[in-house]
């Protein structure tokens, strides 16, 4: 991400999770799988069968987890499975940024990179949240991306009632071509305006 984000500490502070699989060797989200039963294989589950997300609950309260002990956090930022991880996770949001059991996340803006949708059907009823998806929403895909093809991103920035997509005409990347990170730092530098003018007094930066 570092190309994308240089220059950006003047309006926002990232913080960076780990799956929480990680310690086990596995560098993913959830893994899709038939059923609970099979072994999980490398496949994220971009489409088109419908399968089962091994993983998703650890996924889920590990993200509760970190913004109890680290946050409150402003906004959420995924590639790839991390940008489908979020589209979920919006689900999750709280629309009046109060957390509660059932919507144990408050946040106030999303971005993906590379996103698709969840091809899981006991996830789907978090799309049907459509309070929750009410919020500013940026989704960047690449033109040639062959990993994730278009398609899905723009499938995933339909769910979202206010999407800002951005195309670029790479492949499966955090791009950092200079017109994506103007667009990106205006859209950082104007969810920050809105925070600050939220509160009684402003804050650094959105985080």
């Amino acid at each position: 991400m570092k190309p994308l984000t240089a220059g950006l500490d003047s309006v926002a502070e990232f913080v960076y999770i780990d799956a929480p699989s990680l310690a086990r060797g596995d560098f993913g989200w959830w893994h899709a799988v038939e059923n609970e039963s099979v072994p999980a294989v490398e496949n994220p589950g971009i489409a088109p069968a419908n399968m089962r997300y091994k993983g998703w609950p650890d996924s889920r309260d590990r993200i509760v987890s970190v913004f109890e002990r680290q946050g409150p956090f402003d906004g959420i930022f995924g590639f790839s499975q991390g940008a489908a991880l979020t589209a979920l996770l919006v689900g999750l949001r709280s629309p009046d940024g109060n957390a509660t059991t059932l919507k144990p996340l408050a946040f106030s803006f999303a971005m993906m990179v590379g996103g698709f949708p969840s091809v899981d059907a006991a996830l789907m009823n978090l799309y049907e949240a459509t309070a929750s998806y009410d919020l500013p929403s940026v989704h960047i895909t690449g033109l040639s991306d062959s990993v994730v093809e278009s398609d899905y991103s723009r499938a995933v920035a339909a769910r979202f009632n206010h999407p800002i997509v951005l195309e670029h005409r790479g492949g499966h990347v955090i791009a950092a071509t200079p017109e994506i990170r103007k667009q990106v730092g205006a859209f950082l530098a104007d969810m920050l305006r809105r925070k600050s003018a939220n509160e009684s007094a402003s804050l650094p930066s959105v985080r």
